[in-house]
């Protein structure tokens, strides 16, 4: 690594090696907390660098997919070592350059870890079954062979777990990667190639390029070396992606926006459904892709929550994330303040009444940063832009309903299809909520974001391409299955 003005220049990793990019270009990673901070400072890739990679990682994939599934897991297992050696580091690294508190981002890495422990395991389960053949002296059965060189592509909200739950699988499966991580995340993203390095993994099985979306994003997914691409991002960039990945006949497979609704019946546990509403929409300040974003409340117990939800809201701390007393940090940048900000505006001048928050916060030291109040709108239409619209923001829409089914039609009634939850006592309500909901994910008693690592993970409708990441799940898209029969 070079030095520039005492701040730490961080390279991209190409065929084992650290290099700068090729058109010698840099430019600041600052902390979303005081834009003042300068974390480091990261490479603007051009596209002579990802062709580099491209081939390093192409180089490569025979050697690795020679590798025997528990030898390859065998590196797996070293990375999460040293990646849970490292992981105060890193979590400091990442609330630093993105924002999330440091309990968030410990709690992230650990999450990294367990991730990179369980598809360590993967080379040890089987690849294939035996299948009757109407041959009476033959053999048939099925393999799975690796797609070849992956590339990457991963947002700056999970810069530890997201990579991680992409990378993790596709080495396990013996495909090589092209990892390019988003523009804002990129210092923790040469921490975790650096915890790769050091577990030994061989020369270009994994490549670090830094960059744009249009440069290097972009070259990624036009690349004919590249067999398949694995995004989480925006619906925009996403729906490119596809049609991009599609044009020149590449596997992809995108996670993508939510606009995830959670309901309150009248027998729920009120505290319960008003801490899950808190943490779901608003920790790591509603950036997730399954944050809760819509709260359909049942009119009977309308104003009991809402009364619990603002006094819970308002006692929330926002500030650096590394300060200990805490609970919301900043934005990520002054782009998606603005954004977040906007979609306040909008939902202001469509009518809908705003109960709290709104503003966004300068006073102190908060002045140098991305911060806004928790925010919470009522008298919401299902018209309106902020309840149809992805805000990425700690903003939340309350709903009145008079029946579960009038909850349901409303909560589908977005072309999203990410997550959502219920709080409810009844099995029945339960159980329909379960059917009828159209999502991915469904939680019941349990806020919208989260999903544990063993469990498929992907959305319905836009906000995915209708294919399944973590878990075995992940099997499906980063091999192909190989039919053989064999006769004596």
């Amino acid at each position: 690594m070079t030095m520039t003005t005492g701040i730490q220049t961080y390279l991209n990793y190409i065929g084992g090696k650290w290099v700068p990019a090729s058109t010698g270009e840099v430019e600041a990673s600052i902390n979303p907390a005081n834009r003042h901070d300068v974390v480091g400072y990261v490479q603007i890739s051009g596209r002579d660098d990802l062709e580099k990679a491209v081939a390093a990682a192409k180089n490569a994939l025979s050697f690795w997919r020679k590798r025997s599934g528990p030898e390859r897991g065998e590196f797996l297992h070293r990375m999460a070592n040293i990646l849970e050696r490292r992981a105060d580091e890193i979590a400091k690294t990442m609330t630093r350059e993105m924002g999330k508190t440091l309990p968030e981002a410990k709690g992230e890495t650990a999450r990294g870890v367990a991730l990179l422990r369980y598809y360590a395991g993967e080379g040890m389960r089987k690849v294939g079954d035996v299948i009757p053949s109407t041959d009476s002296g033959g053999l048939m059965f099925t393999t799975r062979v690796p797609l070849g060189v992956v590339g990457v592509i991963t947002p700056w909200n999970f810069p530890v777990a997201i990579p991680l739950w992409k990378m993790a699988p596709a080495l396990a499966y013996g495909n090589t990667v092209v990892f390019k991580p988003a523009e804002e995340a990129a210092v923790t993203a040469t921490k975790l190639v650096e915890c790769m390095e050091e577990a030994g993994l061989p020369a270009g099985v994994v490549n670090l390029v830094m960059g744009s979306g249009l440069v290097i994003g972009q070259g990624i997914v036009d690349h004919p070396d590249i067999s398949g691409i694995t995004f989480t991002g925006s619906n925009e960039v996403g729906r490119r992606v596809g049609q991009r990945a599609v044009a020149r006949g590449a596997k992809y497979q995108l996670e993508m926006g939510g606009k995830n609704p959670v309901i309150v019946l009248e027998d729920a546990d009120l505290d319960r459904a008003v801490e899950a509403t808190v943490s779901g929409g608003l920790r790591t300040s509603g950036q997730k892709c399954t944050a809760t974003s819509r709260v359909f409340v049942q009119g009977a117990v309308y104003d009991p929550f809402k009364e619990k939800l603002l006094s819970r809201v308002k006692e929330i701390q926002v500030g650096d994330g590394m300060d200990p007393r805490t609970w919301m940090g900043p934005l990520v940048s002054e782009e998606q303040l603005q954004r977040v900000l906007s979609y306040i505006r909008k939902g202001v001048e469509e009518g809908a009444t705003l109960l709290c928050g709104g503003r966004r916060l300068e006073e102190g030291h908060l002045k140098d940063g991305f911060f806004v109040e928790p925010t919470v709108f009522e008298d919401v239409t299902p018209d309106m832009t902020i309840a149809r619209e992805e805000i990425f923001g700690p903003v939340l829409a309350l709903i009145r309903v008079e029946t579960l089914e009038e909850a349901l039609r409303l909560a589908n009634d977005v072309p999203y299809g990410l997550s959502a939850s219920i709080f409810t006592r009844d099995i029945g309500n339960m159980l329909s909520f379960i059917d009828e909901v159209d999502a991915g994910l469904v939680r019941v008693n349990a806020e919208t974001a989260g999903v544990e690592l063993q469990a498929p993970f992907g959305g319905m409708k836009q906000s995915s391409s209708h294919s399944r990441e973590q878990g075995r799940a992940a099997i499906e898209f980063f091999t192909s299955i190989k039919t053989v029969f064999v006769k004596g």
